[in-house]
């Protein structure tokens, strides 16, 4: 019995010559499974960022020209669409639009994007938005004399 278990034992290991080719093997095959799997996120994220990337007209026509949070995942947001200007309220699940004015009622500062030195875009932001609501109401109340007249 323990010749034939040695002869078992001599056929199952492998010879001291084939040990450095099944390590080259193997070691070639993790990597060219490893570059498979890079390549395939490369790819997917060349996919994600052709697919989300903005098009046609509309796309150029919306610029987002500042914003303030006033939450944890809520903001302030004031957008160009064409010469419309949209301030619009920003939460997780839901964009509302808050108020709509012309591009002439944007102060000239805001305009061309110029910002005091001394604050930061959501200090000016928050200024300028009450400003123009200030200016709006005011306005509205001319024009509410107006037709009581």
């Amino acid at each position: 019995m323990p010749a034939f278990a040695a002869d078992a034992l001599a056929q199952t290991t492998p010879a001291a010559g084939s040990a450095p080719t099944e390590l080259a093997g193997s070691l070639f095959q993790m990597l060219a499974g490893l570059a498979v799997v890079i390549a395939l996120l490369l790819g997917c994220l060349w996919l994600i960022r052709r697919l989300a990337a903005p098009r046609g007209s509309a796309a150029a026509a919306i610029e987002v020209l500042g914003a303030a949070a006033v939450g944890p995942r809520e903001r302030v947001v004031l957008v160009r669409l064409g010469e419309q200007l949209l301030v619009l309220g920003v939460a997780p699940g839901s964009v509302t639009r808050l108020h709509e004015m012309k591009a002439e009622d944007l102060p000239l500062a805001a305009r061309h994007g110029a910002q005091p030195p001394s604050s930061g875009p959501t200090r000016n932001f928050s200024a300028w938005l009450g400003q123009a609501m200030k200016r709006q109401a005011a306005e509205q109340h001319v024009t509410e004399r107006g037709d009581a007249r």
